[in-house]
């Protein structure tokens, strides 16, 4: 199993703050699983207005921030190619079944698993689930396809 730190993350990911998601990847199978972190601060754009008095992590954030852990269990099958950065472009395509257990804050440490269930070309479809201190906070079911600008 494998690690990756931000910068390989980076070299993966297209995305860059404040849409960058993933901190690092642990206990990575590349393109089949792997477990994202994301350190969650205060300091988040988000928790400006969602919301003041109860800051608590948008549910859709957490559904893309599975999307990019399961980029990059995709995109890590290329880490060491060159590749085009139109071809990393990656398209979230469904959303099925996605259940929010609990929030997210400030302070915690969100742990990210995807599992890529079905591949069929440049489609992919992803189990995930989004955990803090052990418990669940969301998961449920996404498909993406990756592939060049406006697909």
């Amino acid at each position: 199993m494998e690690t990756l730190n931000i910068d390989q993350i980076q070299k993966i990911l297209i995305h860059r703050y404040p849409f960058l998601l993933v901190d690092k990847v642990i206990n990575l199978e590349p393109g089949k699983k792997g477990t994202g972190i994301k350190n969650v601060t205060i300091n988040e754009e988000f928790f400006s207005g969602h919301f003041p008095e109860e800051p608590i992590m948008p549910g859709v954030l957490i559904i893309e921030a599975m999307a990019q852990v399961a980029a990059i269990v995709v995109g890590s099958e290329t880490i060491e190619k060159e590749v085009k950065p139109e071809e990393k472009i990656g398209y979230l395509a469904g959303i099925k079944e996605i259940k929010f257990k609990r929030p997210v804050r400030p302070g915690d440490r969100l742990e990210i698993k995807v599992e890529i269930v079905q591949k069929l070309a440049n489609l992919f479809k992803v189990k995930g689930e989004a955990r803090v201190d052990e418990k669940v906070c969301a998961q449920g079911e996404l498909v993406f396809t990756k592939g060049k600008k406006g697909y």
